[in-house]
């Protein structure tokens, strides 16, 4: 029984999501209201008090779900396509995914690069935030174990690679400024090893992906 309320539960936040989302993509955040939202749910305005205070919770939480889809879609594909990853390679990999999917959707990058801010984001990740929703923060600290990474601030790191790849996305992808992406990729993967470096210290030696990775930068 509380499994099936649960799962109503989930369903209902789910829905509020994808209605507002759909809702910011057509006609903007400004112009969307709490009651257009939930009737595109077909859910009583009462319901969405229960999951959100206002538009605003709501938008910084709908970032953060589409964010963390996105890294949990990425590690899924590195799940099903297995390759002798070093920590290095996993992020360009991650990151690489972003790309892939920005392209085959731009109005999802239009959408995350004009909202999302990492005081949306941490913010998010710091306050009552579903389990289901910050999988990707959790891999990611994992990846750092497991390569035994030494990063003081991953956090940092994070922040820095996200901002590089959004920006970068958003001027390649969306106007081919100052180039397409895939002219512009090489040196973004570049400029992420440096990135990596800049923050890191590894305990484990160099695998020969990453010191081919190195070779090529």
């Amino acid at each position: 029984m509380r499994k099936k309320v649960e799962e109503n539960k989930l369903q209902k936040r789910n829905a509020l999501f994808q209605s507002s989302f759909d809702l910011f993509l057509n006609h903007g955040f400004g112009k969307t209201t709490i009651s257009d939202i939930v009737k595109k749910a077909g859910l009583a305005k009462g319901t969405f008090y229960l999951y959100f205070k206002d538009k605003y919770d709501l938008r910084d939480k709908l970032i953060t779900h589409i964010t963390s889809q996105l890294f949990e879609d990425a590690h899924q594909e590195m799940i099903e396509n297995p390759q002798d990853d070093d920590f290095e390679s996993t992020v360009l990999r991650v990151c690489d995914y972003f790309i892939k999917r920005f392209e085959s959707d731009p109005k999802l990058l239009r959408f995350i690069s004009k909202n999302l801010s990492w005081g949306i984001f941490k913010n998010a990740l710091s306050t009552d935030v579903p389990d289901e929703d910050i999988p990707f923060f959790r891999y990611y600290n994992e990846q750092i174990r497991q390569f035994s990474v030494h990063c003081e601030q991953p956090e940092l790191m994070l922040f820095t690679i996200i901002e590089l790849v959004g920006s970068v996305s958003y001027s390649c992808i969306l106007y081919k400024q100052p180039v397409p992406m895939q002219d512009y990729l090489p040196y973004l993967h570049r400029s992420i090893r440096a990135i990596l470096a800049a923050y890191t210290e590894t305990e484990y030696e160099a695998t020969p992906q990453s010191a081919k990775n190195a070779k090529e930068g």
